[in-house]
């Protein structure tokens, strides 16, 4: 199935500036379509302490990949996220507010409209095997890796890039990296599950 595969890098997406400017986002997917998305994977640059975007009706996953950190508060909750963090997933009609930890951060984020399906996202451990039965699935990671499907090599997967499928459904996922613990995650989507 390695060529049901797209790989997207970073450096190839160029930045869209917030409408507050606090900061630019890479849009690595947005499935099906930019202007309907119902799934959308971005990279984000912090630059600034600043509120986030609303998105009403939307859940969001939010990762520290790169830098010191942020404090985000939502609501009356003070959540302190670094690249050891868990992801952490919260109602997008809420709009954080972030506050810088040491510096600019990039982080992921994985959005999905609740009324079209179903999303996750979590950490990646290294050998351990990722099933899932969503038809969209993808690894992001910021260090070279092995993507491997049902047991066989599908892709060598550069630093900082996005491998996508579309027909990842009931497949065995595995990254095989040279760290037990890559700074990658797993993310899926399923088309019309309740969420």
């Amino acid at each position: 199935m390695t060529n049901a595969l797209q790989l997207i890098a970073v450096s190839a997406v160029p930045p869209q500036a917030w409408r507050n400017g606090l900061g630019a986002t890479r849009e690595l997917l947005a499935w099906p379509s930019t202007e309907h998305w119902q799934c959308r994977i971005s990279v984000a640059d912090i630059a600034e302490d600043g509120p986030f975007s609303a998105y009403p009706g939307v859940d969001r996953w939010f990762a520290v990949a790169q830098g010191a950190g942020v404090v985000l508060r939502i609501g009356q909750e003070r959540h302190v996220l670094d690249t050891d963090s868990p992801p952490l997933h919260f109602d997008g009609g809420q709009a954080p507010g972030c506050s810088l930890q040491g510096g600019a951060t990039r982080d992921l984020n994985l959005m999905a409209r609740r009324d079209a399906g179903r999303a996750t996202l979590q950490r990646v451990r290294a050998i351990d095997e990722w099933f899932s039965t969503a038809p969209l699935r993808a690894l992001f990671t910021t260090e070279p890796l092995t993507l491997q499907i049902d047991d066989a090599d599908a892709a060598r997967v550069p630093a900082w890039t996005l491998a996508v499928s579309t027909h990842g459904g009931r497949q065995r996922w595995r990254a095989v990296a040279d760290s037990d613990t890559p700074l990658a995650w797993w993310m899926d989507f399923a088309p019309g599950a309740s969420a």
